[in-house]
């Protein structure tokens, strides 16, 4: 080891001095020789010295070389470039502006100022108590929760934080829908107008969402076979793919597909679309929904609540739960679910069950498998 003070010239500028230099050799455990040549940052040959020794003690503790790990980044200034590469190249329009929305509104302004590591338990037990002193309900809460969690993933997959952590969701009642008795959506489509005829009755046939609709092409609509697939749907003007990015197959039913071939027109490749072929605006479609429901004297609802009605009607007429899944494109059996209390037969077939293999009380006798 050696500290050496040596003069320079900058050939450039023609400027002069002189500074001191570190010449370490180091072997490692391995056999392994290292030397170190570095100018030192000191200016006088002490602090020189000190520098040759923080270089052999990187060298023993095997750290010399390695960058110093900077320290994560605010939240204001990661949620920039998790909105521009990660919300933009893994969701579609519609729910990267909701993730938007909420940064925008509630996590940026609660967390901007915090580092990634700094966000813990208490941090989000006090983000959840301030969203709910602000009047949002607990499923609001819960997609907040969502988003922020969904940032903080980001964050470990960029090895910027080491883990998440922990987050307790709130509990939610179960979620109300509405739907239409049998009598009431005979009631609807004898009321609706002619050219709308269409697409509520395939609303009510297939429980198409509104966006599958009015991307709905010809090309997908088999009236030989009697079948459609739903392989897109529009969202705030932009088609991509159906909610949970898979295709379905819907049959036909005779009523359906009979009304669907008296429809088939030249206006263009949408199956409802306005006179000139072009695709309806939402807002378009829902005076037409209101005016039927007034004619027919019912309460007003939503396009949604057709496809609430197309589930409903499977269930109570015994259709099985995971046909009806398949049928509506629910990612998951739980949200199917909600409807399975409309089932007439399902309580009746479980306590039917207690029967299978034990015993019959009214007769004192035992039964076998």
């Amino acid at each position: 080891m050696s500290v050496r003070l040596r003069s320079w010239t900058d050939p450039a500028t023609g400027r002069s001095g002189e500074m001191y230099f570190v010449d370490v050799t180091f072997r490692h455990p391995d056999g392994r020789k290292e030397r170190v040549r570095k100018a030192s940052p000191a200016t006088t040959r002490r602090g020189a010295e000190q520098y040759e020794r923080e270089i052999l003690k990187a060298l023993l503790d095997g750290t010399f070389g390695r960058k110093e790990k900077l320290p994560p980044p605010i939240l204001a200034e990661f949620a920039k470039e998790f909105l521009a590469t990660y919300v933009r190249s893994n969701n579609k329009p519609s729910t990267a502006s909701t993730k938007e929305g909420i940064l925008r509104s509630a996590v940026v302004p609660f967390f901007g100022r915090m580092r990634l590591d700094e966000i813990g338990p208490r941090e989000i037990e006090r983000f959840k108590a301030h969203l709910l002193d602000k009047g949002l309900m607990a499923k609001s809460v819960n997609n907040y929760l969502s988003t922020l969690r969904r940032l903080l993933t980001t964050a470990v997959e960029f090895n910027l934080i080491s883990h998440v952590p922990p987050i307790k969701w709130l509990k939610c009642p179960p979620p109300e829908f509405d739907f239409f008795d049998y009598v009431e959506a005979a009631r609807l489509v004898a009321a609706v107008d002619d050219g709308w005829r269409p697409m509520l009755v395939t609303a009510l046939k297939t429980g198409m969402r509104l966006g599958e609709l009015l991307a709905l092409r010809w090309e997908d609509v088999d009236l030989v076979a009697g079948r459609l697939v739903v392989r897109r749907a529009v969202a705030r003007g932009i088609v991509g793919t159906p909610k949970n990015g898979r295709t379905r197959e819907i049959p036909l039913s005779e009523d359906l597909l009979h009304l669907l071939k008296a429809h088939r027109h030249l206006r263009g490749e949408l199956v409802f679309c306005k006179s000139d072929g072009a695709m309806f605006q939402k807002n378009e479609t829902k005076h037409p929904l209101w005016r039927a429901c007034k004619r027919a004297g019912l309460r007003l609802i939503g396009w949604h609540c057709l496809r609430h009605t197309f589930a409903s009607h499977l269930v109570m007429r015994g259709a099985p739960m995971k046909a009806v899944q398949e049928l509506l494109g629910h990612a998951t059996m739980e949200m199917t679910m909600r409807y399975s209390h409309l089932s007439p037969d399902v309580r009746r077939d479980a306590v039917k069950l207690l029967d299978q293999g034990t015993y019959r009380a009214h007769e004192g006798v035992a039964i076998s498998n």
